[in-house]
Order: structure tokens, then sequence, then C-alpha cells
């Protein structure tokens, strides 16, 4: 009995593909295993390989031409077995996706949809050295566009059609990348994200619960991909010595003055080490007034005040509350504001703008043991300090191997306002406050 040869579904969201090239011809005998057909997807050019040896009669897939998944394209008939003139193929698309066996006259249907696995990228590299699909030549040499121009998104570097249909649109044709290599973005197709249904249909059903997103949680998400994805981060991380820092922190919180409150009396002041980060990062700030900027695409803002924003962490995700002007302001002030702020936005309490606008911001993980990492920038944003815990590590001092409380500290900026040496000049300027904390008194 003559096997079917079907259009297999080489994607999980392909509903339809399309034959860019065959590599037999009606009648050609084949063996099992050799390739038949060539797919191209939006992702990669793959070959489709023979179910059965046989003859290949009744090809009935063109190239070029959308398909539907599941319908007959070619059957492989026996040696000497008789070739039918009406093969299944004339039966709904739908009929031969669900494998209904045909009327008695016609061939009948066998399961022959070889495993996405089974289906192998092709590899072939033309005389002019350049990977490419037979479909991607075609409309390359149609849009009058060089092979060798264009960066291929596909398997090993290969060129397939959504990296031609990029380039003709603009989409920055690069030199191709070496066989292997990792693809370039210039070029290549945008990427999308997995549709739901495509990330549950990976999981069983009783595997997992369904946690809708609260608006909260949809903006920090749209935020933070918007940042990601326009704004180009780059980081610096030094080590600060914070051992004169505790003495101070410790010497003025001895020295509070009490006060009466409503809970009877208490410390006037309780400053925590990120109350000094904050004082610390605002004076270096106002010491490089020129990387206290955030980015336009038509002009550079220049502020004349630093206002340092807060990460702070809220059931369901974290928002961040401006301390305004922390260079003008008392270490107390600052530990009484701040202290003010993360209440409310605990409690959802906050004005738009006390959290919206800022030059900059603090993210401090310390408390949870954290010994270094990189923020994200919050647009308008052009830089934000990410604070690692102190923690006692060795240290060379005077040629001597000496026990120091070492904090790290990483910046990240937008390398469009702030370049790589002004940012070091800001850390540089951070860290000589820090080491040295009387300059926040005066």
């Amino acid at each position: 009995m003559p096997v079917e040869v079907i259009l297999p579904k080489v994607d999980m969201d392909m509903s339809t593909g399309r034959i860019s090239s065959w590599a037999v011809g009606e009648g050609d005998t084949v063996k099992k295993g050799d390739l038949l057909f060539e797919i191209e997807t939006d992702k990669a050019a793959m070959e489709i390989d023979a179910p059965a040896s046989g003859i290949v009669r009744n090809i009935t897939g063109k190239e070029g031409v959308d398909i539907p998944v599941g319908q007959a394209v070619a059957w492989i008939y026996e040696e000497g077995e008789a070739a039918s003139d009406t093969p299944a193929a004339a039966a709904a698309p739908a009929e031969a996706e669900k494998a209904v066996a045909p009327a008695a006259a016609a061939p009948a249907t066998v399961e022959a949809e070889p495993a996405p696995a089974a289906a192998k990228p092709a590899a072939a590299v033309s005389s002019d050295g350049v990977r490419a699909s037979p479909l991607a030549r075609r409309l390359a040499k149609e849009a009058g566009l060089e092979l060798s121009a264009i960066s291929g998104s596909g398997p090993k570097g290969r060129v397939v059609k959504a990296d031609v249909e990029a380039a003709a649109k603009g989409g920055g044709a690069v030199a191709a990348a070496p066989a292997g290599a990792a693809p370039s973005v210039a070029g290549a197709a945008p990427i999308k994200a997995m549709s739901d249904d495509a990330i549950l249909k990976l999981f069983e059903e009783s595997s997992y619960e369904l946690v809708p997103h609260d608006t909260m949680r949809k903006t920090i998400a749209r935020r933070l991909v918007e940042a990601k994805s326009t704004i180009p981060h780059f980081y610096l991380t030094l080590d600060c010595d914070i051992d004169a820092l505790l003495a101070l922190r410790k010497q003025l919180n001895d020295a509070a003055p009490m006060v009466k409150g409503a809970d009877g009396e208490k410390p006037a002041y309780k400053l925590s080490v990120n109350d000094m980060v904050i004082k610390a990062y605002a004076k270096a700030l106002a010491m490089v007034p020129e990387a206290n900027v955030s980015w336009t695409e038509n002009a550079m803002v220049k502020h004349r005040n630093a206002d340092v924003g807060v990460a702070v962490s809220i059931p369901g995700g974290l928002i961040t509350p401006i301390i305004r002007r922390a260079d003008e302001k008392t270490l107390s002030a600052i530990s009484n504001e701040m202290k003010d702020l993360a209440s409310r936005a605990r409690s959802r309490k906050l004005k738009p703008e006390e959290y919206q606008g800022g030059n900059t911001a603090v993210s401090n993980l310390g408390m949870f043991g954290i010994k270094d990492f990189a923020a994200v920038i919050n647009p308008p944003h052009a830089t934000i300090l990410a604070v690692g815990a102190g923690e006692q590590r060795p240290v060379v001092k005077g040629g001597e191997i000496k026990v120091a409380t070492v904090m790290s500290v990483t910046l990240s900026t937008d390398h469009r306002a702030v370049d790589g040496a002004l940012g070091a000049e800001l850390l540089a300027a951070f860290k000589s406050v820090i080491e040295n904390p009387m300059a926040m008194l005066v």
C-alpha cells in the first residue's frame, strides 16, 4: 500500500507551512530517511525525510504555496505497485489532518508525519559560502540584496525568509556570522513573546494554578521590558570600606535626643546604612553634576537637585518613593522621611508626586545578604545604584592583610547619557563620601 507523505507540524504555533524546495521529482526512487523537501517557517528551514522507501508519485504540494498542516503532499509507492490517478490528496485538508481513510479506490493512508525531532536543520552551504534557504535566496535576489550582507537567525547562522524580509525593510543588514556562531541581532526578525496558550501547553494542567496579574504587576512588567529594550545599560562595580561609616552611624544614633510621642519617648531618629547611602549618593551627584541627567531624544536634561528614588518592596511588586533634594537634607531628615514614605508605600497610600519622577534611584538588597547585583534603570532616570551587603572580608592595607567591612555597589547607567568615564567618576565620588562619612555632616 502506498505511504502518504503529509506536511508535518514542525513548530508549536504552525497551522500552515510552505515547501520552499523539493529534493526529488515525480517518479524518483527514494530510501527511507532520504531528503524529500524543505519547509520554510518563520524561525528556520527544516528538511523533511522520506517516511518509507519506494517511488515518489502524485506530488501535489507546490513550492511557495501555503499548505495546511496534515495535508498530503505526495505518496510513496512500492516497486511495481500501480499508481492511482486519484490520490487521497484530493480529500479535504481537515480529513487529511485527522488521517481519515480515503475511498477504497484511493491509496490507503498511513500515518507518516515525522516527529519534530526528526526534522533536521538544513545545513548546506552554496558555492558563495553563504548558508541560506532556497526561499531566502530567491527573495534576496528579487529584492536586490546581497546574502553575504544579511545576518542569519536560522540554525548555524543560516539566512532564512524572515532575515531577508527584515533586511528589505531596512532592518540593518550586516555581515553574516560564521558557521556555528550566534546570529547577530541586526537584520534578524523581532523576537516575539510566547503566547499564554503556548506556555501553558508545556505543563500538565494539574501541575499549576493561575494567579491573574494585578495592575501594579502589569505596569512593572511593561516598564521593565521598555527599560531593558530601549536603554543601553552598562555596569560599574566597586567595593567600599564601611567601617568608618558604621562607627559614625553608631555614634550618631547613640547621641539621638529623646522625644515624646504617642507611644511614649523614643529617639528623634535612628539612622540606617541605607539612609547614609542615600545621602552619600546624593552628594556624589552634586559633586559630579554632569552625571545628574536624564536622556531625551532632543536634549540632555541636567538636573539642579539630587532627587533620589529608593526601591521599596511591597506585596505584589515594588515602588520607588523619592527623597527630594536629598543632597541638601540632613541624615536625620532623610531617615525620618524614608521611614514615612516606606510605611505609606506598603499600605499603598503614596501620592503620585511622591513616587513619580526623580533623577536616579537606589536599590538595596544588602539586608537579604545579597553580595552584589545589577539593577534595571527606571526611566526617566539615567542611573541606578545597586547596594549589596556589608560583610567582613580580608583586605590589604599598608602592605598587610586586615579584616574590614566591605560593601559592593554596582552602578547601572544609560550609556546614551552617562559614558564609562563619567560613570566611573560618579562612583568614585560616592566611594569617597562613604569611606569618609564625616563629609555627610557638612
